[in-house]
């Protein structure tokens, strides 16, 4: 099988590459620490904007998947030297560049956020990641590299801690029975996207030709507002029904005052305070993965927060 060197090993990167070792291909996993070696997954140590060290790295792929994303409030400054260093290797490796992606770059839209929405964020984060699928898609136009991006709403399942919105900061909480805090209307739709799907629409994707040069919504359930998810979540725990509030703002701007994220959340609020939904239309009817119904996302998720959370005791 071909060998597929994943940027990242955050819950995306280490869920891509684990799935692609799966289904027997060789896996080269970047990340700036390196670690220790796993079953059908080789891991070094480099930093992903050392383009040459990159390069090497990448000598005879068939991909590049691109899961890495600098600390959230350093995105201004670090994705654009990533975002170079991964276009140049993709151009000099001849490798696909499958770019996993969000919904940032879009801004706040009336409706259902469909691919062909045209990329109008005005916040920083938001124009940062339009910017950077920008660059790959203008040298894929060029014939330079072939380049696809993968765009996901927010993660969740197995895998996701911190930096999801229904993870850390919500399932150890609930599962105690305790009521937990909502950034935005807790009562809004909001698609949520199942991290094995945003796997296997990336593995799935670096092998269709026909797919490359554009972006694709990772198949996604139909929305669900926090509060209906925290429900399923609840009921599957068997932990009865929590309180859901919405995190006050004057809250908000007070963690923001120590805490770096809870500063940057404020662009992104938009997402929360009205509906939020991602039309995965497009990437159904060319391609075969489907989303993860809803009943066995939370059910794994609830195994797999109770045995981290057993493990941690």
């Amino acid at each position: 099988m071909s060998l597929h060197v994943v940027i990242g090993f955050g819950p995306a990167g280490a869920a891509t590459a684990r799935l692609l070792a799966e289904q027997g291909h060789s896996v080269r996993v970047v990340t700036r620490s390196g670690r220790s070696p796993e079953p059908g997954i080789e891991h070094v140590a480099v930093d992903a904007t050392d383009t040459e060290r990159l390069v090497a790295a990448a000598q005879g792929a068939t991909a590049i998947h691109s899961c890495a994303a600098p600390p959230y409030h350093r995105w201004a400054d670090e994705w654009p030297p990533l975002a170079t260093s991964l276009c140049t290797t993709a151009e000099r490796t001849g490798a696909v560049l499958v770019m996993l992606g969000n919904l940032y770059g879009y801004g706040p839209v009336t409706g259902p956020i469909t691919e062909q929405l045209p990329l109008a964020a005005t916040g920083t984060k938001g124009r940062v990641r339009a910017a950077v699928w920008e660059q790959a898609r203008s040298l894929h136009e060029q014939g330079r590299i072939n380049a696809v991006e993968v765009r996901a709403s927010d993660f969740f399942g197995p895998g996701v801690t911190d930096g999801g919105h229904l993870a850390a900061r919500v399932v150890p909480r609930l599962l105690n029975g305790k009521p937990v805090s909502t950034l935005g209307d807790p009562d809004a739709p909001h698609s949520w996207t199942y991290l094995p799907d945003v796997a296997a629409a990336l593995v799935e994707i670096a092998g269709e030709e026909r797919a490359w040069g554009r972006a694709w919504h990772v198949p996604t359930e139909p929305p669900l507002s926090t509060r209906e998810m925290v429900g399923r979540l609840t009921a599957e725990a068997g932990t009865g029904p929590v309180a859901v509030r919405r995190l006050p703002s004057a809250v908000l701007g007070l963690g923001g005052l120590v805490s770096a994220l809870l500063r940057e959340l404020k662009e992104i609020r938009y997402q929360f305070d009205a509906p939020f939904v991602v039309d995965s239309t497009a990437y159904r009817a060319e391609f075969a993965v489907r989303a993860t119904p809803v009943a066995e996302q939370v059910e794994a998720t609830v195994a797999w927060w109770r045995q981290r959370l057993a493990g941690a005791r």
